[in-house]
């Protein structure tokens, strides 16, 4: 199977360009709609687009790793990426994880008085939703568990509102 230059060079430039402009908006925080979604999901066309150029212009490439500039530049951005794995300081998780850690570790009691409704109203929801809580000292972290992701969905089931 030949790869023509014709489709892996516009897929390449129109996946670039699509990368570029909403990692743009989402570095300067301009991100709306699709813009997350598009620039993590449509991210993967261009790294089949910069593959299927890559051999279509194989002989090119390879005088790339060739050069000592070329090699030195490619060393360069493999060296940041394995430094982009050392922890920066600063803010490690989202600040939403904040209050869904407080939720999740406050008694039921207190939980239920946040959420506006009584004991036996956030049991029958929890009952509902699978948990069986031993008593109303006892945190929803103590019934699903540390990660935090489940205590947020877990959260949005008690705490949202009943639909009709």
């Amino acid at each position: 199977m030949t790869i023509r230059r014709e489709w892996a060079t516009p897929l390449t430039m129109g996946a670039f360009l699509l990368s570029a402009a909403t990692g743009m908006l989402l570095f300067f925080h301009l991100g709306s709609g699709l813009n997350k979604l598009a620039h993590e999901w449509l991210s993967w066309a261009l790294l089949a687009g910069v593959g299927l150029h890559a051999i279509s212009n194989l002989q090119a490439f390879k005088r790339h790793f060739g050069s000592p500039p070329g090699r030195a530049l490619i060393g360069v951005f493999v060296l940041l990426f394995a430094l982009s794995f050392i922890p920066a300081g600063g803010r490690s998780e989202p600040p939403f994880l904040v209050p869904v850690r407080a939720l999740a570790e406050a008694p039921l009691d207190t939980l239920a008085q946040v959420a506006g409704i009584d004991g036996e109203t956030l049991s029958a929801r929890m009952q509902a939703a699978g948990l069986l809580p031993a008593g109303a000292g006892q945190s929803l972290a103590d019934l699903v568990g540390p990660d935090p992701r489940r205590q947020a969905e877990v959260l949005a089931r008690l705490l949202g509102r009943p639909t009709p």
